[in-house]
């Protein structure tokens, strides 16, 4: 009696990320410029197991705000680092602000 061959099964799985070229279709960059970003620390990027560069969905959103800063200000890529850590910065000392001035909600009695 011959025993039975293991069956190997494979989970197939979608991959989350967007591939250099699909990101630079949505966001117009050219994939090589879109890698510089990421070499600068502008932009997050990963590396799949293949070692391909994968960039995720709300990377899109980071790339326009690095547009629009170096459209708009003129800036350098250098420069749009220190713009955005400062815009960061800005936007929670407001968001903190405000929630020290808004008082707690109590209901009519």
């Amino acid at each position: 009696m011959s025993t039975p061959t293991p069956v190997t099964q494979y989970v197939l799985v979608r991959r989350t990320g967007l591939s250099p070229d699909a990101f630079a279709q949505r966001t117009g960059l050219h994939p090589d410029l879109a890698r510089k970003l990421v070499a600068l620390g502008l932009l997050d990027a990963r590396r799949d197991a293949g070692g391909e560069m994968s960039f995720e969905p709300s990377e899109v959103a980071h790339a326009a705000r690095i547009q629009r800063l170096r459209t708009g200000l003129g800036l350098n890529y250098s420069a749009i680092g220190l713009v955005l850590d400062l815009l960061d910065r800005i936007e929670k000392l407001e968001a903190a602000s405000r929630r020290r001035r808004t008082p707690p909600w109590t209901p009519a009695a």
